[in-house]
């Protein structure tokens, strides 16, 4: 899943940055309100994290202008104020949770978590032929024997058995699972499915994760036929 951070704390960005990548998470980074108002229109995110006191523009500014442009992507908020009046603000702005600082990171994920699962579309658990994914607890089993993956093995497989059984292209996962740093030219992407498919499937006479040729991977029971 991609978030948007819009941070100008330095420290505090890179903390968040880091922590939320090693959950698996691809992240876009603006240092103020600005640039982060640009890159919310510019793409689509499954979450904003937008940080109230900034240079440019504050977020409440660009709380207002990404909502009034459409942009429905759920809106966490932090701000170092812990009035009431801030809060009702960016509540009724449209924001979905508001976290004071100083936070703990724990916490923060947890409010993350909880506003990426209030899409229906993403249930805690995904499952396909035996191949079972606890979002939660980033936990991957195969016919009840524990699959161990890196961080973006599963964020990578939790991409695909959203989407299973449909053939996903590089550039989707690419969108979906890096960062904007990513180098489209690089082999990436084919290394992080090559060495997921060698523990997804090895030792199992059903291979689930399959390559199409020129268009992208498919993880299915039927194979490509």
């Amino acid at each position: 899943m991609r978030i948007l951070l819009v941070e100008d704390e330095e420290r505090v960005s890179r903390f968040l940055v880091r922590g939320l990548r090693e959950e698996g998470f691809a992240v876009d980074v603006a240092a103020d309100g600005s640039d982060g108002a640009l890159r919310a229109l510019d793409r689509v995110h499954d979450l904003i994290v937008l940080d109230v006191l900034m240079p440019e523009k504050d977020g409440f500014q660009v709380l207002r202008e990404i909502r009034a442009a459409g942009v429905k992507s759920r809106v966490l908020m932090l701000t170092a104020k812990d009035s009431i009046e801030d809060r009702v603000r960016g509540l009724e702005g449209g924001a979905d949770d508001y976290l004071i600082k100083p936070f703990a990171f724990a916490e923060f994920l947890a409010r993350v978590r909880s506003l990426l699962r209030r899409d229906a579309a993403v249930p805690a658990v995904l499952e396909m032929a035996g191949l079972r994914l606890d979002t939660g607890r980033r936990k991957v089993t195969r016919d009840g024997q524990p699959v161990p993956l890196t961080v973006k093995e599963t964020a990578v497989l939790e991409f695909l058995l959203q989407h299973q059984c449909e053939v996903v292209t590089r550039t989707r996962l690419a969108e979906a699972v890096w960062d904007e740093n990513f180098d489209p030219m690089s082999n990436t992407i084919d290394v992080t499915v090559y060495h997921l498919r060698e523990k997804v499937d090895r030792g199992f006479a059903r291979p689930l994760i399959h390559t199409v040729r020129g268009r992208g991977y498919l993880l299915s029971p039927e194979g490509t036929n």
